[in-house]
């Protein structure tokens, strides 16, 4: 099972290496970058490379780790044993399967997805630690162990929110995903946007890498919001003569695609203001 990107991402050399070394070492991959250099659709195409099915666990603030493996109703349990149901005595009903234990019983190899671990508590790591190395969980209520039937490929994603435990690091293969360069995301552009015209993508790119090395920005634009605003300004009609128009110190066309707060917006009306204040 060898990970080489599909025709709907390009995965860089170094990033195809570290799928499927992970993959071989049989170790989660533990796959960090900024939001929106494709982090989680990354899980959802090694997927679709390698045959399988995809389980996606989306990690909130909330969330915790023994939700992955099972939860036990408790209160449901409760409520049917003070009306009498006899099914009370069948512990199993009141047991919900987590994500991590369908990857388990899964008939087949399957990738998991453990999307943005950074979110959840500090301790969330740690409390996966035996699970993912062992392959194999307790259900306390029943006394059943539940093993991997086939070992998942695991997929970690974090945006580097907060520091991950070193105990956890130990057991990840890691790698972090670079801002791709223009070469790279002239082969992204053409898989979305495959007809777009040559001098128009160049502008925009030109114009994309200034507002990102724009200094004080403070939430530079990612690969998914340029594709975004590529899509705007082919929807409109625009050409590169109308961004080479505009001075490379005023708002972009569209800026909404690419600028996400109120700051950074008046940092680029300011540098309109000065360079029409310099004419």
């Amino acid at each position: 099972m060898r990970f080489e990107g599909t025709k709907d991402y390009v995965a860089p050399r170094d990033l195809a290496v570290a799928v499927n070394a992970a993959i071989t070492l049989e170790r989660p991959l533990l796959v960090k970058g900024e939001p929106g250099t494709g982090k989680t659709e990354l899980a959802r195409q090694v997927a679709a490379s390698l045959g399988t099915d995809l389980i996606e666990w989306s990690i909130k603030s909330t969330t915790r780790a023994q939700q992955g493996l099972y939860e036990y109703d408790a209160v449901s349990r409760l409520r049917d044993s003070q009306l009498g149901d006899e099914r009370v005595h069948d512990v199993g009903r009141y047991i919900r399967r987590g994500k991590v234990w369908e990857a388990f019983e899964a008939s087949e190899r399957v990738v998991l997805l453990i999307d943005e671990i950074d979110k959840a508590d500090i301790e969330f790591p740690n409390d996966l630690l035996q699970e993912l190395d062992r392959m194999e969980f307790h259900v306390y209520e029943t006394g059943q162990t539940v093993r991997a039937r086939h070992r998942p490929v695991v997929i970690i994603t974090s945006n580097n929110e907060k520091e991950l435990p070193d105990a956890f690091l130990r057991r990840c293969f890691f790698h972090y995903i670079r801002f791709p360069d223009a070469d790279t995301l002239k082969k992204i552009v053409a898989v979305h946007h495959p007809n777009v015209k040559q001098d128009l993508l160049a502008a925009a790119l030109t114009r994309f890498f200034a507002v990102r090395d724009r200094q004080g920005i403070r939430k530079k634009p990612s690969t998914s919001e340029l594709l975004d605003w590529l899509k705007l300004l082919l929807a409109d009609d625009l050409d590169a003569a109308d961004l080479r128009r505009d001075s490379m110190d005023a708002l972009p066309r569209l800026h909404g695609a690419l600028l996400k707060n109120e700051q950074d917006v008046a940092l680029f009306e300011r540098l309109a203001f000065l360079a029409r204040g310099q004419r």
